[in-house]
């Protein structure tokens, strides 16, 4: 069987990656998870509790953005030869252990938590998190409980997050409520900083455009070399949930996502739903945003408010459009109201402006 390095290596030599000491570090824990998974599980006599005698620590990697922690955990999940896995963005698995939550209570059930758990559990021995951050006040109430269900079961878990555990829901309300949470993760997992001085996202976007225009073949052209060049994988929909409706990202990978100004703009989407976007992706690409008006009134008004949701989170913004910021809202009324729009806009187009890994 390849190796882990043996795929790193292999990339390296094709140009994909740039040899990192520090990733290479991290490959050998990678190896420890896989090997102490590939162990027999002994379970103890404690039938009642079901917990497992000799528990897999899995795997906590923080560190700078950049540093290429998402891409590690992608080449461990698809070469760990294990048949029950899934690799899930943490928001997204939050917002569907709510809806599974909600589910359940509308159903009756009390303790909503446990059947969830058990669900996750009856399918899933290796959970692999990408972007593991925990800012919700409601998150924070339900992880500690959830995890502990899952790591009694014998379920693994690896993650990505830009945060030592001892900063995860910082200054958050209740905050001492969560605090047994983090002394579980650093109890069943291995907790690791991926220390690089390399920013590899960054260089990757280092001598490309992130704004194009007008909307022409050439534009898409350029606006697919720069996913390929930031994700180089294919994308799939990343769904979300905002009150009672889905918020959908055609296109999602590694914290990348990639829409048309009509799938995020032209469709009722309010402040919130905007806000879940910007919390759950470091990177957006929009497409073909076109000419704004009075006309237009609405799909406008959806987009500065689209903007000022990224802008605010520090959202990397590459878009392809029918005119410069300034000259992208016809005059007439409501272009005054766009200037500032405009501004950001043009402060988002540098290329070290905002982050670009999750």
């Amino acid at each position: 069987m390849t190796t882990l390095m043996e795929i790193y290596e292999e990339r390296v030599r094709q140009g994909d990656l740039h040899c990192d000491p520090a990733q290479v570090s991290i490959l050998a824990l990678f190896n420890d998870v896989a090997g102490r998974m590939q162990k027999p599980e002994k379970k103890r006599l404690f039938k009642r509790l079901g917990k497992l005698a000799n528990p897999v620590k899995g795997l906590y990697l923080f560190g700078g953005v950049g540093r290429g922690k998402s891409m590690l955990m992608d080449m461990y999940f698809d070469w760990m030869d294990e048949p029950r896995k899934r690799r899930v963005h943490f928001h997204a698995f939050m917002q569907e252990i709510h809806t599974l939550m909600h589910d359940a209570r509308q159903l009756g059930v009390e303790d909503a938590i446990a059947p969830v758990a058990e669900e996750v559990i009856s399918s899933s021995r290796l959970l692999c998190f990408d972007e593991m951050q925990i800012t919700d006040i409601t998150d924070a109430m339900i992880v500690g409980r959830l995890f502990e269900k899952l790591f009694q079961a014998g379920v693994v878990i690896v993650a990505t997050s830009n945060r030592h555990p001892d900063d995860l829901y910082k200054d958050g309300l209740n905050r001492n409520l969560f605090l047994p949470f983090i002394s579980m993760i650093k109890d069943r997992m291995d907790v690791y900083n991926l220390d690089s001085e390399i920013d590899h996202r960054q260089n990757r976007l280092q001598g490309h455009k992130t704004y194009f225009t007008p909307i022409d073949e050439a534009a898409g052209k350029a606006i697919q070399r720069v996913w390929s060049d930031l994700v180089g994988a294919p994308g799939e929909p990343l769904v979300l949930h905002h009150k009672s409706r889905e918020i959908v990202l055609p296109v999602f990978h590694n914290g990348v996502a990639m829409a048309t100004f009509e799938e995020l703009c032209g469709q009722p989407l309010g402040p919130g739903d905007y806000l879940v976007i910007a919390k759950a992706v470091r990177v957006l690409i929009l497409r073909d945003i076109p000419r704004l008006n009075r006309e237009g009134a609405n799909e406008a008004k959806r987009f500065v408010t689209l903007i000022d949701a990224l802008y605010e989170a520090g959202v990397k913004f590459i878009a392809s459009a029918a005119a410069e910021p300034e000259q992208l809202y016809e005059k007439g009324t409501g272009a005054f109201e766009f200037e500032r729009t405009a501004s950001r806009l043009r402060e988002m187009m540098s290329a070290d402006w905002g982050s670009t890994e999750q």
